[in-house]
C-alpha cells in the first residue's frame, strides 16, 4: 500500500500496491501493520456500503462528534466520487479548508480521514457505490454535518444541481470558532 500524505495532517490518499502477472493483480487494500507505521487508527467496527442511483448525487458533509468520534477509510467499488473532507479541527492550521481527491473504480485509490473531519462526495456517474470502514460504531445522538454549499467553505463541486437528501439541504451556517492559543 502506498501512503500519499496531503497538506491535512492525518489524511492521506492511499493507493493498493498491485503485484501483477497475466491473470490480472492481486493487492491489499487494508493492513494493519502497515497503517500502524504511519500511526494511523487500525479499529475497525462497522464497515458500509453507499449505493447512488444518479450521476449528480451528493452525500454531506456527515462526521460523528464526541464521545464517539470516527475515523473512516473511504474507497469507490463502483463508477467515480468526487470525495471531499473539511477539517473542522479548531486548533489545525487547515481549519476550515477542504481537500478533494477523485475515487474511482479504476484509479481504485483510498481516502484515510481522521476524526475532526466532515466528509462528503458527489457522484460523477451512475450506478455509484462506496464502501466505508469505520472505526466507531454508528451513535445517532452524535451525527452532525455542515452544508454542503456553506459559503465558510467554499466548496468546488464539479457538478450543479446535485441531488440531496432534506437532512443535508437544512444544516445550519457554520461559524468558525475563535483560533486557539495553542496555535
Amino acid at each position: 500500500m502506498i501512503f500519499q500524505k496531503t497538506d491535512f495532517d492525518g489524511v492521506y490518499v492511499i493507493e493498493p500496491e498491485p503485484r501483477s502477472d497475466n491473470r490480472g493483480f492481486f493487492a491489499r487494500v487494508w493492513c494493519e501493520d502497515e497503517l500502524s507505521k504511519h500511526h494511523l487508527n487500525t479499529r475497525i467496527a462497522q464497515c458500509s456500503i453507499s449505493f447512488n442511483k444518479f450521476r449528480g448525487t451528493l452525500r454531506g458533509m456527515h462526521f460523528q462528534d464526541n464521545p464517539f468520534p470516527e475515523t473512516k477509510i473511504v474507497r469507490c467499488t463502483m463508477g467515480s466520487i468526487f470525495d471531499v473532507v473539511i477539517d473542522l479541527r479548531s486548533d489545525s492550521p487547515t481549519y476550515t479548508r477542504w481537500f478533494s481527491v477523485e475515487l474511482s473504480q479504476e484509479n481504485r485509490r483510498m481516502l484515510y480521514i481522521p476524526h475532526g473531519f466532515a466528509h462528503g462526495f458527489q457522484t460523477l456517474t451512475d450506478g455509484t457505490e462506496i464502501y466505508y470502514q469505520i472505526s466507531e460504531f454508528f451513535h445517532p445522538e452524535c451525527s452532525r454535518g455542515v452544508r454542503w454549499n456553506d459559503p465558510c467553505f467554499s466548496i468546488d463541486w464539479p457538478l450543479g444541481n446535485p441531488i440531496l437528501s432534506d437532512r443535508d439541504l437544512t444544516y445550519p451556517d457554520y461559524f468558525p470558532a475563535a483560533p486557539s492559543s495553542k496555535r
